[in-house]
C-alpha cells in the first residue's frame, strides 16, 4: 500500500458494539429507536456511514433478532439524512470455553454459535450497502473466550454477501486476516476491490503500536479501500494516523466511551471531533453519494415483510 495521505476521507460511526458496555455510559443506544437516533445524529455531524449493532432493548444485552434489525434499518432510511448503512455479521460466533482442565462442555452462558446462513439472515432480510466479516478466529478479550470465524464458514458467509449484492466489509484484528481475506478475493468469493477495517488495539489481535498499524496497512493491496480504529485514548489518534497512511477513519461508542477525561461521549460528538481533525489536517470529509460512487454501493430497500 503507498503511504501517501488520504485528501478524501469518509467517516465511519460504529454507533454501538456488543460488549459489554451498556451500564458504563448512558449514551450506550440500546433500543432500537435509540440505536438510530444515534445514527441519524451522527450523520448529520458528518459520518458517511454508520455500522450498527443491535441490542435488547430492555437489558442491553447484545442480540441477533430479525425485527431489531428491521427496525433500525426503517428508522434510519426512512430519516431525513442520508447515510451510509452498514450492519454487523459478527454475531453467531461465540464460544466460551470451560476451565483450563474441563473446557468442554462450552459455557452456555456466553455461546452462541449459529450456522452462516443464520448468520447472515438479518443481511438477506435488510439489504444494507455494506456488512461486516470478520476474517479469523482469535482470543477475543476474556479469558475463555473464543470469536470463531473458520475458513470454510468465511467462504460461505463471504459467497451469501456477495450474491446478496451487499459489500463486506472484512474485519482483520490481525495479519493473517488479511492474507485469508486476500484468498477470498484470489477465490472469486469476494470481489477484487475489497473494503478492509484495520481494527487495532483489540486483545487479542494487532496491538495499537505504530509499528503493527504500518505492517497491516502494508498488508492491504493497493486497490483496496481501508479504514483504521483503536479503542479508548487512541481513538483520535488513529484517526489522524489512518488518514497519514492513506485510509479512512472509523469512530463511534462501540469502540470509545469518553470524549475527554471524566467526560462521557455521544457518538455525534465523536463523529465532530473526527471530521475537525480530518478537515484540520487538509483533507475533505466525504457524504454518503461520494462513498457510494468510491465503493460501487447500491442502496436498496429491504426485502419485503
Amino acid at each position: 500500500m503507498p503511504l501517501e495521505m488520504n485528501r478524501d476521507v469518509f467517516i465511519t460511526c460504529a454507533v454501538t458494539g456488543s460488549g459489554g458496555t451498556q451500564d458504563r455510559s448512558p449514551h450506550v443506544p440500546r433500543s432500537p429507536k435509540q440505536i438510530a437516533d444515534s445514527a441519524i445524529a451522527a450523520a448529520k455531524a458528518g459520518a458517511a456511514v454508520v455500522h450498527c449493532h443491535v441490542r435488547d432493548p430492555e437489558t442491553g444485552a447484545p442480540s441477533r433478532r430479525l425485527d431489531l434489525y428491521r427496525e433500525v434499518t426503517d428508522r434510519i432510511r426512512d430519516a431525513e439524512v442520508d447515510v451510509v448503512l452498514n450492519l454487523t455479521a459478527g454475531m453467531g460466533g461465540d464460544m466460551v470455553f470451560g476451565d483450563t482442565e474441563n473446557p468442554l462442555p462450552l459455557k452456555e452462558a456466553g455461546t452462541d454459535m449459529v450456522g452462516a446462513t443464520e448468520r447472515v439472515a438479518h443481511v438477506a432480510e435488510c439489504l444494507p450497502e455494506i456488512c461486516t466479516l470478520d476474517c479469523g478466529t482469535m482470543n477475543f478479550a476474556e479469558a475463555d473466550y473464543v470469536m470463531t470465524n473458520t475458513p470454510g464458514m468465511l467462504r460461505a458467509m463471504g459467497q451469501m454477501m456477495t450474491d446478496l449484492g451487499v459489500k463486506p466489509e472484512i474485519e482483520a484484528f490481525d495479519t493473517g486476516h488479511l492474507w485469508f481475506a486476500k484468498q477470498l478475493v484470489k477465490e472469486g468469493i469476494l470481489e477484487p476491490n475489497a473494503l478492509v477495517q484495520l481494527c487495532m488495539g483489540v486483545p487479542w489481535g494487532a496491538p495499537d503500536d505504530l509499528n503493527t498499524f504500518m505492517a497491516m496497512v502494508n498488508n492491504v493491496p493497493d486497490d483496496w479501500t481501508f479504514s483504521a480504529f483503536s479503542l479508548g485514548r487512541n481513538q483520535m489518534a488513529y484517526a489522524a494516523q489512518s488518514v497519514l497512511a492513506g485510509g479512512n477513519v472509523r469512530v463511534g461508542l462501540e469502540d470509545n466511551l469518553w470524549l475527554d477525561k471524566g467526560v462521557l461521549a455521544e457518538n455525534w460528538q465523536l463523529v465532530e471531533r473526527a471530521n475537525t481533525i480530518v478537515s484540520n489536517m487538509g483533507a475533505r470529509v466525504i457524504g454518503p453519494q461520494e462513498v457510494r460512487e468510491k465503493l460501487g454501493l447500491t442502496k436498496r430497500a429491504p426485502a419485503a415483510k
